[in-house]
């Protein structure tokens, strides 16, 4: 097992933990948390919104930070209404 594959008692992997933090932080601009996401996780843009929507439905994400993953269920949701 990988550093980013170690699970912590909710089960989430280290990369999992860290697409969270991503995303409950506030961004100051344009641009500034596709930066951050290539520079911290080493990850495209599209990859890391690809493993962020996949990790939305584990329901070991919702019970390691319910506030973030409902917020963005919603997000997601009212987007697919609006198509």
């Amino acid at each position: 097992m990988t550093a980013s594959e170690e699970r912590d008692e909710d089960g989430l992997a280290a990369r999992e933990e860290a697409l969270l933090a991503v995303e409950r932080r506030a961004w100051p601009g344009p641009g500034a948390k596709e930066r951050a996401v290539r520079e911290r996780l080493g990850l495209s843009p599209t990859r890391y919104y690809q493993l962020l929507n996949a990790l939305l439905d584990d329901p070991r994400a919702l019970a390691h930070d319910p506030v973030t993953v409902n917020r963005l269920r919603r997000v997601r949701e009212e987007r697919q209404r609006r198509r």
